[in-house]
């Protein structure tokens, strides 16, 4: 009978089997789950072949278990011990995120660089377009502001875009912001977001469930997402069309029976559509941040303030009445004022030298 490697160690390091376990191929959630009903994961290591056999294992899976790659695993432990900031948290781990462990399939390892006491703070997930309108991007960036000025963490996924934003937004109050990746630690993706997760590594956290030099796979993208949600209390989504990643996200919330909010935009807006279609199926439309915190009053945030609102001046330029809040074009302005197009785009660059519109090279937004 083939003996396993560790079957007569009993000082087995409970981290070192953790990684052994996650290193098991093609083993699924819900046996690894199963096992660790019957066993401890030292335990688990110590069982023989006909012993593993009895759990319906493949051969690999077996081998896996009795012979580790032990340089394999050695390599993915002296990573955390390469930079004072970095961790490997397990699923036994007293700092593993309580909310995570309740979602389907909870990650056995969570690869982090960073502010870990953010691991545990009350979050809210922000995602969105990767081709946001500047109108979106406004929206982020002022509602994950306000959201950390309440004393929330903003989670969000380090995407162009929303995700982006979202993160710049909360680096600019208290720096409490995690960023989800769908690749290894050791290979930030998208490259564009380099500086930008230099700046969350430093005030805020940066998390992965893949080893740290996984490449960017498109189907570890969507397992990213249910970290995202599973992590927070609720998820917002910010501008999304109808077959977005950020929908995903917002399915896992909803498995996870946690909150989703959803920003209302344009029915004219492609990148709205998603948004309209959750509130549609029940998820809460956002105005302000506040919409947001009241549903969490056991957390006794205060609501931040929101401000004067903005009154209209009585010498609002007339043109204003034109354009829309979403993107509207030359013609369309042309079409409504009447105008002669050279007085036209004069008047227009006066608004745009005045902050008033946004132009945008199919037209124009008011702000």
């Amino acid at each position: 009978m083939q003996k396993n490697l560790f079957e007569q160690d009993s000082e087995l390091d409970p981290l070192y089997c953790w990684v052994a376990l996650d290193a098991i191929p093609g083993l699924q959630k819900r046996k690894i789950f199963t096992l660790l009903s019957h066993y401890s994961i030292q335990q688990l290591f110590q069982l023989n072949a006909k012993q593993l056999s009895q759990h319906n294992l493949d051969p690999k899976q077996i081998n896996a278990f009795l012979s580790p790659n032990q340089l394999h695993i050695q390599t993915c432990l002296d990573w955390q011990d390469s930079a004072p900031d970095q961790a490997i948290i397990s699923y036994a781990d007293p700092r593993y995120p309580r909310l995570l462990k309740q979602i389907s399939s909870p990650p056995l390892l969570l690869f982090t660089q960073g502010n870990l006491a953010l691991l545990n703070s009350p979050q809210i997930a922000i995602v969105g377009s990767r081709s946001c309108t500047p109108y979106g991007q406004e929206k982020a960036m002022l509602l994950a502001q306000q959201l950390t000025q309440a004393g929330l963490t903003i989670t969000s996924g380090l995407a162009i875009g929303i995700d982006g934003v979202a993160h710049q937004g909360a680096l600019k109050e208290t720096g409490a912001t995690i960023a989800v990746l769908g690749t290894g630690l050791n290979n930030i993706y998208p490259k564009r977001h380099l500086s930008l997760a230099h700046k969350i590594r430093e005030k805020g956290l940066l998390i992965s469930e893949f080893w740290p030099d996984t490449p960017a796979y498109p189907s570890n993208f969507p397992r990213r997402n249910r970290i995202i949600s599973g992590l927070s209390l609720g998820t917002l989504v910010i501008e999304a069309s109808v077959k977005s990643g950020s929908l995903i996200t917002a399915r896992y919330a909803a498995e996870h029976n946690r909150e989703i909010f959803a920003l209302p935009g344009s029915i004219d807006n492609p990148q709205a559509c998603g948004c309209l279609k959750l509130i549609q199926q029940g998820a809460k439309l956002v105005l302000t941040s506040a919409d947001i915190l009241e549903e969490f009053p056991l957390l006794n945030i205060p609501p931040p303030s929101l401000g004067k609102e903005n009154k209209t001046p009585k010498n609002q330029h007339v043109l204003l009445d034109m354009i829309d809040y979403h993107l509207t074009s030359f013609e369309t302005i042309l079409a409504r004022s009447g105008w002669d197009v050279v007085t036209l785009q004069n008047e227009l660059i006066e608004l745009e030298i005045n902050g008033i519109i946004n132009v945008q090279p199919q037209g124009y937004i008011k702000l």
